[in-house]
């Protein structure tokens, strides 16, 4: 089984140029080529157990119920390790009532897993269910411990903010992975009974935000139907969320960041770090 970076994948420069919030040209990364053929070797092979096998009877390509990058749903790859009150476990074989650690010691019980199920329709995986990869140091010297694969949409808590995983794309430390043609995309969402950071591959990263109706993206869904009935509240986000466009413009504001004035903007400082690790590690 073979797993391939999506050629067309841009570094995310002109994006990061749209939000506004990136330095120079010039500050982005000296040794991008190497580093990039450098983390995209085999990367099926550290994968291990991440993939399924086509004919799941999951979701196809499409995202079956309501989609999935596109509803900005947030989920973790299978195989991801979850911080848990008895040591980490994968992210599949959580259990309602599990207690998941929070970054400050705290614990949280899960209240439900959601899962979906994707496989390839067509000649190409459709981007917003393609696997987005940190890298193994990518956000600092020790963050995540491990190779960390998110939904694009899944936010990661940096600088006191969330950001969606996609926003910090710069083609190697992050990036896009697809699969091998026959396997599968198997994600998880994990619910507590409110919108927390809980820690994955030890990086900070969100719990599922339920709004609504959004848990019915999930093939279970019938599963929390059949648990809470009703119960469709709007969750408190547990901090803001920088998604582009209008939605980053927002959370500025929530912020108390001025798009006009120049003054510190947590995303591209984010940005600019991710960045200067990604040059460390490609010394």
């Amino acid at each position: 089984m073979s797993s391939t970076e999506d050629p067309k994948q841009p570094r995310n420069t002109a994006r990061r140029h749209f939000l506004g919030v990136v330095a120079a040209a010039g500050a982005r990364l000296a040794g991008a080529a190497a580093m990039a053929t450098a983390i995209s070797i085999s990367p099926a092979k550290a994968m291990g157990r991440r993939w399924g096998r086509g004919g799941s009877g999951g979701h196809g390509g499409s995202g079956g119920r309501g989609g999935h990058g596109g509803s900005g749903a947030n989920c973790f790859l299978r195989g991801t390790a979850i911080l848990t009150d008895c040591g980490e476990k994968p992210v599949e074989d959580l259990s309602i009532g599990d207690r998941v650690a929070l970054p400050d010691g705290s614990t949280r019980a899960v209240k439900w897993v959601g899962r979906q199920s994707f496989k390839k329709s067509g000649a190409r995986w459709q981007k917003d269910v393609v696997p987005i990869r940190v890298c193994r140091h990518a956000l600092d010297g020790h963050t995540p411990h491990s190779d960390l694969y998110l939904s694009p949409g899944h936010g990661l808590y940096l600088n006191g903010i969330l950001i969606q995983v996609k926003e910090l794309v710069n083609g190697t430390t992050i990036a896009p992975v697809s699969p091998a043609p026959d396997a599968s995309i198997d994600y998880y969402a994990v619910m507590l009974d409110a919108h927390e950071v809980i820690l994955a591959e030890g990086a900070a990263a969100e719990s599922f935000h339920l709004k609504n109706s959004n848990h019915e993206n999930f093939c279970n869904f019938a599963e929390y139907q059949r648990l809470y009935g009703g119960e469709h509240s709007m969750m408190t986000p547990f901090a803001p969320l920088l998604g582009g466009g209008w939605s980053h413009l927002k959370a500025l504001l929530l912020l108390g960041v001025s798009p006009l004035v120049p003054t510190s903007d947590p995303f591209g400082d984010a940005c600019e770090k991710i960045d200067a690790q990604a040059r460390e590690l490609s010394l």
